[in-house]
């Protein structure tokens, strides 16, 4: 059985949450499985050693999972991304759109990162790409020149990857919806 077939046989489909009609794709049953886990970092491991990245940035909630277990596996630092509120210093900030909510922000560090950093962003889920990319976007205001973007799973009827693909960060996904 291949990674994406372990994968879609753990991961959980909620329908109509958090509103109706959307299909929400919960990836917190793949990390019950201590395989599924274990699967995922050497997979993304091996896709992205050798690149120089420098750090890690794992979006808020459920990127900040695997996006630190990668960052230790690939022994570079991890950087969070998170929503108003939650960081202590300053940052920077920038907002944006989700399928099921009409706006939402993100935070960076101002200081997290530096033009020299190579930077994977990681998240769970590619839908819109609202949140990818307004990650993307606090990343280039702190100057990182080459940035490269994953998630575990992206929905391909709603197209997020040509939103991402604009700014230039090469994005990759494990499963593909």
């Amino acid at each position: 059985m291949n990674i994406q077939e372990i994968l879609k046989k753990e991961l959980r489909v909620v329908p109509d949450f958090p509103k109706s009609g959307i299909q929400f794709f919960d990836v917190t049953t793949l990390m019950l499985n201590a395989n599924a886990n274990n699967l995922i970092i050497e997979y993304l491991f091996q896709h992205y050693s050798g690149l120089g990245i420098t750090k890690v940035a794992g979006i808020e909630s459920r990127g900040f999972i695997y996006g630190a277990m990668l960052a230790k596996a690939l022994n570079v630092g991890f950087v969070p991304i998170r929503k108003p509120g939650k960081l202590p210093y300053q940052t920077y900030s920038e907002s944006y759109s989700k399928e099921y909510d009409p706006k939402d922000t993100i935070h960076i560090h101002v200081d997290a990162l530096s033009q020299s950093d190579v930077v994977l962003i990681h998240d769970d889920v590619l839908a819109t790409s609202g949140t990818l990319e307004a990650a993307i976007k606090l990343v280039h205001k702190c100057k990182v020149e080459k940035i490269y973007s994953n998630t575990l799973i992206e929905i391909m009827e709603l197209n997020g990857r040509q939103v991402v693909d604009k700014y230039g960060s090469e994005f990759h996904s494990i499963m593909k919806l």
